[in-house]
């Protein structure tokens, strides 16, 4: 009986896979050139990323490492790489073909008989192309660079770094180094002595503690060497690119072959001797002579591996085209690829552009900046932002890809620690929005007109101001390591007791600076002033910030050991204020916070504790109080949208609201405007819009996978009609992958296996019997 099952359901998942898509489906063909770098193709493994296209016959692609930051704290591009072969396959459209092959993470490109393989190792900063052709043939490869003159940036190009629209004094992009050396091309960046550091530090009177201080930009160097063993220097020269100008090193074939290769080996360090980096580049390019056969085969199965752990594959009932509902799925799966190309940078993936960006002129027609530029700058992390780039990996089980995000603020923990000693000389780690990649508010947001006695711990700015809680849904990422993983968080442990320390001090400090009491009449915290996002303003007891509060503490005091902890945890718990409600027409709803002075954004901060707090939802007690304030609250409804970090299609979802998450979902999720589907945007940020397409990942997967109390709910918001395929992760280590076709679910595989008895079923489930589940 047992053997006839199992054959039935193998039978079953045959006959779904070969209607439901599958990752081949998802590659991106291009049967003709491109116009210009904005109908690039993305490419990339480890921390590189690249664009890659064709233009009028020659190759183009630009190349970015994670961690890049200049003086000024602007995100530069690694260069442009431009390849013309003679004679030219490419001359025309007739037979071109450009694929991602996205199982296997490369591109290719084939045209009268030549092929160009473009592919990153992903565990060396590696770039390779590979060129073979029927008939022999001679290339140029060039590196180009806009950095080869200094360049003073005026107006809004400083948007890119961290004076944006307040220089102090004149903004400088200084040229690069680059030169033929031993028959390849050297090129790299060298910081300059002072840096924004150095600025931020003197204006936000952190002097005194300046030494203790970490600087990530002082002495940081990063560049990086191409070589061909078919190619020796040829010539420069003076060029340019949409009006962009530009120098040229050209390397060039010893004797036309009908095969060649082209490397360009990365490094990025920090020292006080530019030799350092030097030899270390060096012994990076040796160590490029690898078994490179091997490299490559091992960087494809991490890719294969990568899409076998987690996927979604969709495709509308009776449809065969590639209707709305199949560019979700490939979406999403687009959008995962690009996660991946910096699945081990030392810094996070940003959530304006990646190392994705190109020219910008094709964002903005008024933008006629360098290829460095993006908006909103590049060593400016907005947590409010970057959290919608890591939430998906938790159900994608991408796990290790979440380390350089959370480490990056493990990083930061002294010198945020040392704001608190500084200006209020309590204990715990001050984190402010518009963070700068040493923990210290961005300069301009921070503001340089000030009043004289203005607290010097806050930042001077409307929106912005007392907004100390986004660093709190990384605690929550740093708990959920173990609930999901069950990997240690004991390095994460003291970082989130130091963040929540803060509120707990620092709401004393302020109560007792207005008065005697420190607490009010039932015992709590008043949070005040405080902040719903950067949308209900100077905030008594914050809805958002209580409901983080409460489950972060709930979170760690499950795993805090040290008695002294632990009873500072339960007695923090029981000063946090309760969450705040409102009734309209006899409807209970959420509210922003107990009051709040002024709105001055578009965040229905009322519904956090639904997302990302998880206090209502589906199987939780009173999910009507939470639905009523997603139907009537009027600042709800006016903000709703799908547009960039927009999350009313999570909210949706969560709420078990099926046609509403079908619908933003759906719009969230469409192909872009732009050529390659996946790079959506600006939205309210940049192109490509990384937190557009990470919250269209966790409305995906919010729609499928919910948990409450150890029960699993699958489809608790996605319609019937709408076929898929999935493989999402769930806590306790837990991974389930099941089909939905013509109205038919089959669970396939659940791991462990003796989870499946946790697992129910609510396709078919109504919004009544959902409110009941409880």
């Amino acid at each position: 009986m047992k053997t006839t099952i199992t054959f039935i359901l193998l039978l079953f998942s045959f006959f779904v896979k070969a209607q439901l898509p599958v990752i081949e489906n998802y590659n991106q063909v291009w049967a003709t050139q491109s116009s210009n770098s904005s109908e690039s193709m993305p490419l990339g493994g480890g921390d590189i990323g690249a664009n890659v296209w064709v233009e009028k016959g020659d190759l183009y692609f630009y190349f970015s490492r994670s961690g890049t930051f200049d003086e000024h704290n602007q995100l530069l591009k690694s260069g442009r790489v431009k390849v013309n072969l003679t004679p030219n396959p490419f001359r025309d459209n007739v037979g071109f073909r450009q694929e991602l092959v996205v199982k296997d993470g490369y591109i290719k490109i084939t045209q009268n008989g030549t092929q160009i393989k473009l592919w990153v190792d992903v565990f060396r900063p590696v770039i390779h192309l590979d060129l073979v052709s029927k008939t022999a043939l001679t290339m140029k490869a060039s590196y180009e660079t806009w950095r080869h003159v200094n360049r003073i940036l005026k107006g809004k190009e400083n948007n890119a770094n961290s004076y944006k629209w307040a220089p102090q004094p004149e903004v400088v992009t200084y040229k690069d180094s680059v030169s033929f050396e031993q028959n390849g091309i050297q090129f790299y960046h060298r910081n300059r002595e002072q840096t924004v550091f150095d600025v931020a530090v003197k204006q936000q009177k952190m002097e005194s503690v300046k030494d203790q201080m970490m600087n990530p930009l002082k002495g940081l160097t990063f560049g990086g060497f191409m070589q061909s063993n078919q190619m020796k220097p040829a010539t420069t020269y003076l060029s340019k690119y949409q009006g962009i100008d530009c120098k040229g090193y050209s390397l060039i074939s010893v004797a036309p072959l009908k095969k060649q290769s082209l490397t360009i080996s990365l490094h990025t360090n920090q020292s006080a001797d530019l030799n350092q980096w030097k030899t270390a580049l060096a012994h990076q390019v040796d160590a490029g002579k690898y078994q490179v056969k091997k490299a490559e085969q091992k960087s494809i199965s991490w890719w294969n591996d990568f899409w076998d752990r987690s996927f979604i594959f969709t495709q509308k009932e009776g449809s065969t085209t590639q209707d709305s509902v199949y560019q979700m799925g490939q979406n999403y799966q687009l959008f995962r690829y690009m996660l991946g190309c910096n699945a081990y940078g030392k810094y996070p993936t940003k959530f304006n552009g990646g190392l994705f960006t190109y020219d910008p002129v094709f964002v903005n027609s008024t933008l006629n900046f360098t290829p460095d530029f993006r908006n909103w700058g590049g060593g400016t992390m907005t947590a409010q932002n970057q959290r919608l780039v890591y939430f998906p990996m938790l159900k994608s089980g991408d796990f290790d890809m979440m380390k350089s995000q959370l480490d990056y603020y493990l990083s930061l923990q002294k010198n945020a620690e040392l704001r608190s000693e500084v200006y209020w000389k309590h204990k715990g780690a001050s984190f402010t929005e518009q963070l700068e990649n040493f923990g210290l508010p961005n300069p301009a947001e921070y503001a340089w007109k000030r009043p004289e006695n203005f607290d010097p711990g806050v930042e001077y700015n409307a929106w912005l101001e007392y907004e100390w809680d986004t660093v709190l849904e990384f605690c929550q990422m740093m708990l959920m390591q173990k609930e999901y993983a069950n990997e240690s968080i004991s390095k994460y442990q003291p970082f989130i007791l130091s963040c929540l320390r803060f509120f707990d001090e620092h709401y004393h400090y302020l109560a007792k600076n207005r008065g005697i009491k420190a607490l009010d009449g039932n015992g709590h915290l008043v949070l005040y002033p405080g902040s719903g996002g950067e949308t209900y303003k100077m905030a008594t007891n914050s809805t958002s910030t209580i409901a983080a509060l409460r489950v972060v503490t709930q979170e760690l005091l499950k795993y805090t050991e040290n008695k002294e902890e632990k009873e500072y945890l339960e007695g923090f718990f029981k000063r946090i204020p309760p969450l705040n409600y409102t009734v309209l027409d006899t409807h209970k709803m959420l509210s922003p916070a107990k009051s709040w002075e002024r709105v001055n954004n578009v965040e229905p901060t009322q519904l956090y504790p639904v997302y990302p707090w998880g206090i209502y939802g589906i199987g939780k007690p009173d999910l009507e109080t939470a639905l009523n304030t997603w139907k009537y609250d009027t600042d709800a409804i006016k903000f709703r949208s799908h547009i960039g970090w927009k999350q009313d299609n999570i909210f949706s979802a969560r709420l078990g609201l099926t046609q509403e998450a079908a619908k933003y979902n759906g719009l969230k999720m469409a192909n872009s405007e732009r050529r390659f589907p996946a790079f959506w945007g600006p939205g309210y940020d940049w192109t490509p819009d990384h937190n557009w397409g990470g919250s269209g990942m966790i409305g995906m997967q919010e729609m499928l996978l919910q948990e409450t109390e150890g029960k699993i709910y699958l489809f608790p918001a996605w319609p019937k009609e709408w076929n898929v395929h999935f493989k999402l992760h769930a806590t306790h280590t837990t991974t389930i992958e099941a089909v939905l076709h013509n109205g038919v679910c089959k669970i396939l595989h659940v791991f462990p296996p003796e989870r499946e008895k946790d697992i129910v079923n609510l396709l078919n489930v109504t919004l009544t019997e959902k409110i009941n589940l409880n």
